[in-house]
């Protein structure tokens, strides 16, 4: 009888043993579950640009194991965000990472996500600290804003009037890069270049083409537009090919090399700056699969490895830089497809 009992006794201990060892397993795997879910969430969806950063981020989920997803407002205004913000956070996802139509506006709902345990990550356009962990930058916003200005002036040869088209007057991103451009321009080299005017064209290619199409009735004697946007550029592009003004007026700015290869190939545009759009929302995506895991907090000096793009280091007030700005033209925008 003894003998028997001894006999349960160590099967059970064994049967113990294994169910712990599988839940240690399951427990090591934890944040690979299909209940981690990061949520993109774009100033607006149909952008082209996001959809590529959103490539980038969908790629990553698949390396990690995540569920990946993006969603969110056909207008580029922050309440139209903050109702997808309330969205997600009912939805219970495990991280938001949001490319802010406002700074501030969104933090008191992001603020809540938080508080119910909700990651938050920004990337593109930054909120205020108050509302995420970390903030993905595609680039240092003055290297970005110099590189820009540089750009046309190169072209514009230091002289004449310019313009810009931006997305809207709240845009974090778009607001920083004008703010580095407007010091560069302080200096003696840009004495003879003039910014005549800013104007919104709400991250919308409709209203930008109006815009755009809007700076050369009031100013005809404009030298330059820098289009600020993956949408204000190949619409500022598509103005100045329609009213011949191509070989006029310099056009520089930022989109995607897919967006612009017509308008450099026909010499609409000789150069424009950017960054890899894709490996934006891949290195999105591991920062905030991190922050679920409980491997990274958002402090300054943290260390994480993301992917093929290696180690990334998480600079002051959160930042993680993905690299400097890079200038496409005509001699190398065939190596890109995105």
């Amino acid at each position: 009888m003894k003998k028997k009992m001894s006999m349960v006794v160590g099967a059970l201990v064994i049967a113990a043993v294994a169910v712990a060892a599988a839940a240690g397993g399951l427990h090591s795997k934890s944040h690979k579950q299909a209940t981690v879910t990061i949520a993109f969430l774009p100033k607006a969806v149909g952008i082209p640009y996001f959809d590529v950063a959103a490539s980038g981020g969908r790629q990553a989920g698949k390396e990690l194991g995540g569920k990946f997803k993006q969603v969110g407002p056909t207008e580029t205004t922050a309440p139209a965000q903050i109702s997808w913000i309330n969205t997600l956070t009912q939805q219970r996802v495990s991280a938001i990472a949001i490319s802010a139509n406002d700074p501030n506006a969104l933090v008191p709902a992001l603020k809540r996500a938080m508080s119910r345990g909700v990651k938050v990550v920004s990337y593109d356009s930054d909120v205020a600290p108050a509302g995420r962990s970390v903030f993905v930058n595609q680039t240092r916003a003055k290297d970005f804003g110099v590189a820009i200005l540089n750009s046309l002036a190169k072209q514009m040869r230091f002289k004449g009037d310019f313009a810009i088209l931006s997305t809207t007057t709240t845009a974090t991103n778009q607001n920083t890069w004008i703010k580095f451009m407007k010091q560069e321009l302080r200096k003696p080299k840009y004495k003879g270049m003039k910014l005549l005017k800013i104007a919104y064209g709400l991250d919308q290619d409709q209203p930008s083409y109006q815009q755009a199409q809007g700076l050369l009735t009031a100013y005809p004697k404009l030298k330059g537009i820098i289009g600020l946007s993956s949408v204000a550029l190949p619409a500022a592009a598509r103005v100045l090919e329609a009213q011949r003004k191509a070989k006029k007026i310099v056009l520089t700015g930022g989109s995607t090399p897919n967006q612009m290869r017509k308008y450099v190939k026909d010499g609409t545009v000789k150069e424009f700056v950017l960054w890899n759009v894709k490996d934006l929302g891949y290195l999105t995506y591991y920062a905030a699969y991190d922050l679920i895991a409980g491997k990274i907090k958002g402090k300054t000096g943290e260390t994480f490895k993301a992917g093929h793009l290696g180690t990334r280091t998480i600079r002051k007030n959160g930042e993680i830089v993905l690299g400097p700005p890079y200038v496409f033209n005509r001699s190398n925008i065939d190596k890109f497809n995105f």
